[in-house]
């Protein structure tokens, strides 16, 4: 396919995710069920699109396309709404696979509209690597978890707020229980913490045994080293109950604010992340 023919198949992918999160919204006014389907049926076409262009594009180059921050945008927004999808078929979880929704609708949108030349990783063969395959891998796997985790915070202080004020309505009514929640947001971050972890000493080795000049100061694994840190913090005060309720969803919040700053500005001050 050429490059204007794949340009034209993500405008169309962005233009079906926009009329879905239309009729999500429908279906969250009025609990309509026919707009919940439809909302449904336009994002699996979505996500089936991005995944066939995901696998076209591993035939073609012949790796996994990972390794640019073009790249990367693209397979996090597919992590993404893959994940929604799950929430929604398995879990019955509408609400959070909505808000799920709408950060995929934004990175998509930024890999459709980005300049062409983010397409170029700036390291080509170098980055040819099983290891540093898996280290990005993980480092995708444990952002989407705290974008998980981040929903359920948002949705968390939604409810508090509703049930605060006794202004329950049949629009909140698929919203998750506080403690529901709360246990989301728990469950997010510890499946992430690890991810991060194998990514962060998957990314050292690597870095090790493959680059001339190395440095454990890089901007980029400090700010990645103080984001698991963050997490870990966050975990074991929850454990210890020194977050609860409101600032426990708060805290959740700040700390994904730090994700998107690693994620897409942390490269920009490394010495040798080109990209991720």
């Amino acid at each position: 396919m050429t490059d204007l023919g794949m340009t034209r198949l993500h405008e169309i992918m962005v233009i079906l995710q926009s009329v879905s999160l239309v009729f999500y919204f429908i279906d969250y006014l009025n609990k309509d069920r026919r707009a919940h389907r439809i909302a449904v049926w336009l994002l699996s076409i979505v996500s089936f699109l991005q995944t066939v262009f995901l696998v076209m594009y591993i035939i073609e180059t012949k790796r996994f396309p990972i390794l640019s921050l073009f790249e990367g945008i693209y397979f996090y927004a597919w992590l993404i709404i893959t994940l929604s999808i799950v929430l929604q078929v398995v879990f019955k979880l509408d609400l959070p696979a909505f808000f799920l929704n709408i950060i995929g609708f934004i990175f998509m949108t930024i890999h459709t509209f980005a300049p062409n030349q983010m397409d170029q990783s700036a390291v080509g063969e170098a980055l040819l690597s099983e290891l540093l395959f898996i280290h990005i891998t993980f480092a995708m796997l444990a952002y989407a978890a705290f974008s998980l985790s981040f929903v359920f915070s948002s949705l968390y202080l939604i409810l508090y707020r509703v049930l605060k004020k006794k202004k329950w309505t049949k629009q909140f009514s698929r919203l998750p229980s506080l403690k529901q929640a709360e246990t989301g947001m728990t469950l997010s971050i510890m499946t992430g913490i690890p991810l991060l972890f194998v990514s962060l000493v998957l990314g050292l080795e690597w870095a090790y045994v493959s680059l001339d000049i190395f440095t454990v100061f890089d901007f980029k694994i400090v700010s990645s080293v103080i984001l698991l840190l963050i997490y870990i913090v966050v975990l074991l005060l929850r454990n210890k109950a020194k977050f609860k309720g409101t600032n426990y969803a708060w805290i959740h919040i700040y700390a994904f604010l730090f994700v998107l700053i690693n994620f897409l500005l942390g490269s920009q001050l490394s010495q040798f992340h080109f990209w991720y």
